[in-house]
């Protein structure tokens, strides 16, 4: 199928599943078009099959601020022409469903492209709240071909928010781990981690993160030094660093930027730990998972989705502070515990989460919208 996709380029789940996705789909010899204002930062250069087609934002002065969302939807018509598109699969709601439907109208009858559109999170429980947003996101699901969610929580979410009766497929997240390029002592050595467990936050450190909490959280641990924390940040830790020095966890923290090599990191990690508010599933524990790094989080979201308390990983209820710091404490000191959890998480993405669970199943909802009409 000749497939266009587009997504936020920089750091975020929705971007990351995206050119996961993207990457399987012409890894099985479907043709993939990626359109959007960059490359996305995780897709590997001259990949056969795949296609980047940049979007041009003009800063006219007429305007007081830049417009993307008309661009986009003339690159993803003239893509979608030009290559004869079969599905423009759309993830993030706004301002890409928009977009895709305004595309998909400027071209002739014969010529337009089906329309997925999948849901991540906060396009959601966020901007689908705000009444700028929200009566343009409902049009624009109610428009679409086909709508997903990456769990049963955002699929309810979404169905109570915008009190939406369409159908709704939920296709949860998935991770394809690489072969990590260097060894787990040598990354540990570049981290100065010695004998003492490795902590891991992969985020893109947005306030529904908390990590003032989760900072909070690790000061209160005793003994200090039997632990380090290495952040994988999706954007600037700066604004956290006076924390950092006020909490006296300057030892005890690594920080990485925008890493694209993140399997090197995944399995050098011990135990993850998220503290968010919410999560439609958080893609950073399944990551962890597929290397035998357990995590602890707040039972919030699509988290429960993912992680089995008890099984393969630890969850504690989303207001028990106290909870959250002794799972933390316990796991640190409990190795046996540690690897047990990670065995469990591991066949667990394997069995759940794996490429060759999840692809297949956007594969035939293509084919399944693509079927109606007479539509291949």
């Amino acid at each position: 199928m000749n497939l266009g996709l587009t997504c936020y380029p920089s750091v975020g789940g929705s971007g990351i599943l995206a050119s996961a996705l993207g990457e399987e789909l012409a890894r099985r010899g479907h043709e993939v078009h990626f359109i959007s204002y960059e490359r996305p930062f995780r897709l590997p250069p001259d990949s056969p099959h795949i296609h980047f087609h940049p979007v041009g934002i003009n800063d006219y002065g007429l305007f007081k601020y830049p417009d993307y969302t008309l661009p986009l939807s003339v690159k993803m018509a003239e893509v979608s022409q030009d290559y004869k598109l079969d599905v423009l699969h759309v993830h993030y709601a706004v301002p890409h469903a928009t977009a895709a439907i305004l595309a998909r109208s400027m071209l002739p009858a014969g010529q337009q492209p089906r329309v997925v559109t999948t849901l991540h999170g906060t396009d959601t429980t966020l901007l689908g709240r705000d009444a700028d947003y929200g009566p343009a996101i409902r049009h624009a699901l109610s428009c679409s071909d086909a709508v997903t969610t990456v769990s049963e929580f955002l699929k309810r979410e979404t169905q109570q928010l915008f009190a939406f009766d369409q159908p709704i497929d939920v296709i949860h997240n998935f991770f394809a781990p690489r072969a990590p390029r260097r060894s787990r002592a040598e990354v540990r050595a570049e981290l100065q981690v010695g004998s003492q467990p490795l902590i891991l936050h992969s985020s893109n450190l947005r306030p529904l993160k908390r990590i003032d909490l989760l900072l909070e959280t690790l000061a209160r641990l005793r003994p200090r030094a039997e632990f380090k924390l290495l952040v994988l940040a999706g954007d600037t830790f700066d604004p956290f660093r006076p924390m950092v020095r006020r909490l006296g966890l300057e030892d005890q923290l690594v920080v990485r930027q925008r890493v694209n090599d993140i399997d090197d990191y995944l399995q050098a990690a011990d135990l993850g730990f998220y503290t968010s508010e919410s999560e439609s599933f958080c893609l950073s524990i399944l990551e962890a998972m597929f290397f035998g790094c357990p995590s602890v989080a707040r039972a919030v979201g699509g988290i429960p989705e993912v992680v089995e308390d008890g099984r393969s990983g630890v969850l504690v209820p989303a207001d028990d502070f106290e909870a959250l710091s002794a799972a933390v404490e316990t796991l640190l000191r409990d190795p046996a515990r540690r690897a047990a959890l990670g065995d469990a998480a591991r066949r667990r993405a394997h069995d759940h989460f794996s490429a060759e669970v999840i692809v297949p199943r956007y594969e035939a909802l293509y084919r399944r919208v693509c079927s109606r009409d007479g539509k291949r």
